[in-house]
């Protein structure tokens, strides 16, 4: 049976989680041709896949400064149609060391000035997409594709700029194209750098978000499937015994454990003094007769060695179990997930009692086992930086998609982290909330966003 060849674009390592390491390729071959259109580090052919590996992808000088411009045009639009300040928290401070970041910030400034209007970012847009057009790496994506002879392809992010050229060398080849909006709080961040035929989305919320924020997007277009980032999850070859994954992490089989999931130093640059703040609350609890111990796990992106301390002075009561991910180079994205971070990530989950964090979509990984979050919610004394806030967090748009406040238990003061866990340990309270707010997310049953996404590609092509 001569199988319809399907490109997965790897742009960067964001999507390899969801694409290669799951059941997705699997899926797919059932009825494609899959081979991976690879752009990151690794070689997928280690781990069986047909694969094309992308070198040289060198964008145009210019293009960064063009996409820079694009998103603070579309956050201030977006403010201003809004009247929302929230788009101004998206709104990172450039870098402004050396000469080179001084010009390219006083372009991104100059351009802003000029196309913070729906024209002006369609102008910046086509621009992009030209100089692109002009650049060697969009010549030989032409000729990869020109040679491989693929009926579609999927692009497994929306953000980064190296999807630019093989998404328009498709495009003047007249392959159709889609992309997958990565993650449930990418839309109000103005992240879509890539136009594509098609856009497969979490849910019926991400569309209206989609079609909110671009306009230009037709309804058609849109495609709800659901993320795979879930689906691990689901599959039981993930799972081990409690007694082996005890004895591999050093973890006491007559504890109960709560996972404390980290954050970056971006999203939260004081998060060592709030592991500190729960590991003494914890230390309290056993000192009143439990056996509680807690789980670290770190943001997979931070390497800091800002925990040390802490996990040090509390080694009796906090083990740390670090993500398995890989680091290729300086930058976050460069940061890339190991197939084995999966096992390790489920039975985390599966042998804890709960979560703590501040404002992580860990909400829903543990919504899936019906285990309870916990939101930090107060501000550290002291902070390092006096602009950083709990409530700017909070305030970011994807939070507004609770139901209520119930939906997590929230933790309010320092005070009140024995209390919180206490409770959370003796009813799950927030579990229902919980699973309403994942059912509006990312859609039902979560385990199939595999097989929805290749049934929407078939139909696609059925209907080219």
């Amino acid at each position: 049976m001569n199988n319809k060849k399907i490109f997965i674009l790897l742009p960067d390592g964001i999507g390899l989680r969801n694409f290669a390491f799951s059941n997705f390729h699997k899926i797919g071959e059932e009825k494609f041709d899959v081979t991976f259109w690879n752009n990151t580090p690794f070689n997928l052919t280690d781990f069986d896949f047909s694969e094309v590996k992308i070198t040289n992808a060198k964008v145009h000088l210019a293009s960064d400064v063009l996409k820079n411009a694009i998103i603070q045009s579309t956050l201030l639009l977006s403010k201003k149609d809004e009247n929302d300040t929230v788009y101004d928290s998206y709104r990172f401070k450039p870098n402004t060391n050396g000469i080179k970041n001084k010009v390219k910030n006083f372009l991104v400034s100059v351009l802003i000035q000029l196309c913070t209007n729906r024209k002006g970012i369609s102008f910046l847009r086509n621009y992009l997409n030209k100089l692109e057009l002009t650049t060697a790496y969009f010549k030989t994506c032409k000729e990869q594709l020109i040679l491989h002879k693929p009926e579609f392809v999927f692009c497994t992010n929306q953000r980064h700029l190296s999807a630019l050229a093989p998404l328009l060398a498709a495009k003047e080849l007249n392959i159709p194209t889609a992309t997958f909006i990565f993650s449930w709080d990418n839309l109000p961040k103005a992240t879509m750098v890539v136009e594509t035929d098609f856009y497969f989305v979490w849910s019926d919320f991400m569309k209206n978000e989609l079609l909110k924020y671009y306009p230009n997007i037709k309804e058609e277009q849109v495609k709800i499937t659901g993320t795979p980032q879930f689906e691990f999850h689901f599959d039981e070859e993930n799972y081990v015994s409690r007694d082996a994954f005890f004895a591999e992490n050093g973890l006491d089989t007559n504890k109960k454990y709560i996972c404390y999931s980290g954050d970056d130093i971006t999203t939260c640059p004081d998060d060592e003094r709030y592991l500190e703040d729960v590991t003494q609350a914890v230390a309290n609890l056993n000192a009143k007769g439990n056996n509680i111990g807690i789980i670290f796990r770190r943001s997979p992106v931070d390497f800091l060695n800002r925990y040390n301390e802490i996990l040090e002075k509390f080694k009796d009561i906090v083990v740390p179990i670090d993500p398995k991910w890989a680091k290729m180079g300086e930058e976050w994205n460069t940061v890339l997930p190991l197939k084995e971070d999966n096992t390790i990530l489920v039975n985390t989950i599966r042998y804890s009692e709960m979560v703590i964090n501040l404002g992580s979509s860990m909400v829903f990984d543990y919504t899936v086992f019906e285990k309870p979050c916990l939101y930090i919610n107060y501000d550290v004394p002291n902070k390092k930086q006096e602009d950083w806030s709990v409530d700017k967090i909070y305030k970011f748009v994807h939070f507004r998609s609770m139901f209520s406040k119930n939906d997590v238990i929230w933790i309010n003061e320092k005070s009140e982290i024995e209390e919180r866990i206490e409770l959370a340990l003796e009813t799950n309270s927030s579990i229902e909330g919980a699973k309403k707010w994942f059912e509006k997310i990312n859609m039902q049953p979560a385990n199939k966003a595999s097989y929805r996404i290749w049934k929407e590609i078939n139909t696609i092509l059925n209907n080219e």
